[in-house]
């Protein structure tokens, strides 16, 4: 083996043991051994296509007992930086879900969402909601109503689903 291939080989050998140290944690902050759980995932629609979601925390004591996650009274402090998730109350389109007014890959992404309940008005036929800007549309010509709760929640988005 020539010395060139030799360093080559050398060279290659370090690079891929810094990516694995890296990996492993090696050389920085340390959060602990990885490891996997199960948790519940949701799919919400961001700009008519469906993200997958998880529910975490929440702002409220009754919210987080009936959602059966954990209650964090700090998280409300973010309200006025959260981003709305959008959630429809009574009648609906079938196949409803959530909807949030962004996603990761977004100036505005955040995992804290200000809760917004979206009921219709009475006489008005749902639609299936899949944009905010649909709602935001809906809601200027009377079809709806949205109520802001000043709930927060942490729903990071895991999967963004285009």
């Amino acid at each position: 083996m020539s010395r060139t291939t030799w360093l080559l080989l050398a060279l290659v050998a370090a690079a891929l043991t810094a990516t694995m140290a890296a990996v492993a944690g090696d050389g920085g902050p340390r959060m602990g051994p990885a490891s996997s759980i199960r948790h519940v995932s949701f799919l919400g629609y961001y700009d008519g296509h469906k993200d997958t979601y998880l529910n975490l925390d929440v702002s409220s004591k009754a919210a987080a007992a009936a959602m059966h996650v954990n209650y964090s009274a700090k998280l409300g402090a973010s309200l006025k930086s959260s981003e709305e998730i959008y959630l429809v109350e009574g009648p609906a389109a079938v196949g409803q879900l959530a909807v949030f007014s962004s996603e990761p890959g977004e100036k505005t992404y955040t995992p804290l969402w200000h809760e917004e309940i979206v009921t219709w008005k009475g006489g008005v036929t749902p639609v299936l909601l899949v944009k905010d800007d649909q709602i935001t549309e809906l809601e200027k010509k009377g079809d709806i109503h949205v109520r802001d709760t000043k709930t927060v929640l942490n729903c990071p988005i895991v999967k963004v689903g285009k």
